[in-house]
């Protein structure tokens, strides 16, 4: 592995919950990885997030860990779960919620359920 994808492997082997994205969860930077972090946020999630626009090998490394091509990526338990448009599917839907009963991810149930009320 490179050290980019040494760096990444550890990162996701580490943390419950990553979200690769541009900015910070407390300032993103785009609005995708805005939308993830808010949901992320608003469900009271603990997770790391890794601002992908500080380090270019890392940008790059995280779309060739996942052979996937854009950011934010979302990985829970170390299993890479998608980008912003599966997330805003998974939370609408209650996969995500599932996701984390399954995998053992404290998340607000509540705060979930006011996600979906507000976009039904």
């Amino acid at each position: 592995m490179t050290d980019a994808a040494d760096q990444i492997q550890k990162t996701i082997s580490a943390n419950d919950v990553v979200l690769y994205m541009k900015g910070t969860k407390d300032a993103p930077q785009c609005g995708f990885s805005s939308r993830v972090a808010g949901v992320l946020n608003y469900m009271g999630v603990d997770y790391q997030d890794v601002n992908v626009l500080a380090d270019p090998d890392i940008r790059q490394g995280i779309k060739d860990f996942s052979d996937w091509p854009t950011i934010p990526q979302l990985y829970v338990k170390g299993e890479f779960v998608g980008g912003c448009d599966i997330i805003t599917e998974m939370t609408l839907s209650g996969e995500l919620d599932q996701l984390f009963e399954d995998k053992g991810v404290t998340y607000d149930k509540d705060a979930a359920d006011k996600i979906r009320e507000a976009n039904s």
